[in-house]
């Protein structure tokens, strides 16, 4: 991830502008730029015809499982992959391979990252892509597909901080994806220490926002960019 232009975390957009648009939509996408954001982080989705679409569920609104519908059956507001990249054109992109147990399509996730890998490598150059999942097999699957392809493992669970680093340097993935609630200074720190980028989820706040800035996190994901953005230039 490329912040060489400011030494303040990157903006990134939570399934881009969802504070004022439904998220993972080109709308979402397009008001976060608007808004001022880095970059936008979104979900992506294998359809029966393997076309990847930008979703967060496993499931339509209306119940139907996206994995057993063609791309043509999708509504109109959920884009492709390559329309969500198209959209977030001037920032850059935090693709989420969707792979969680329960998930109904949890068998497909090689299919998905294989393809993930082809079209991001597409799209972005390396600085302005990070691939990221909750699975950490998921993303050592995008390194052993596109070893130049930047990956970072997401945490929710309750580990200790120096069993989260160690286990994202072991696998090879240059950024720790933590939830908030798990981030302290010395998490920070120590990542840095380690050679690794902090990106935290999602922090809607503005005082978390100027503590986590003051820790000098990566990035932060937040579900209103704007507001992310006014908190972080009013740092200067």
């Amino acid at each position: 991830m490329d912040r060489s232009a400011t030494l303040r975390p990157l903006v990134i957009a939570h399934r881009g502008d969802f504070a004022h648009h439904p998220d993972n939509t080109v709308a979402a996408y397009r008001s976060a730029f608007e808004q001022g954001a880095d970059w936008v982080e979104l979900d992506v989705r294998r359809t029966i015809d393997d076309v990847l679409v930008a979703h967060h569920d496993a499931h339509l609104a209306d119940g139907r499982l996206i994995r057993e519908l063609a791309a043509g059956e999708l509504p109109d507001e959920v884009p492709t992959l390559a329309e969500a990249f198209e959209a977030c054109e001037g920032m850059g992109v935090n693709v989420e391979v969707k792979h969680l147990p329960g998930d109904p399509d949890h068998v497909d996730v090689h299919l998905v990252c294989d393809a993930v890998a082809g079209l991001a490598a597409a799209y972005r150059p390396t600085g302005q892509l990070l691939i990221s999942s909750f699975d950490i097999t998921a993303v050592d699957m995008i390194r052993a597909t596109d070893p130049d392809l930047p990956t970072g493992w997401i945490v929710a669970e309750r580990y200790t901080a120096d069993m989260i680093l160690e286990r994202t340097v072991a696998h090879g993935h240059g950024t720790v994806c933590p939830w908030d609630g798990l981030v302290d200074q010395h998490l920070v720190e120590h990542a840095h220490d380690r050679g690794l980028q902090v990106v935290v989820w999602t922090v809607d706040d503005p005082k978390r926002m100027v503590e986590l800035a003051g820790w000098g996190v990566d990035g932060i994901i937040g579900r209103d960019p704007g507001l992310l953005r006014r908190t972080l230039d009013g740092l200067d």
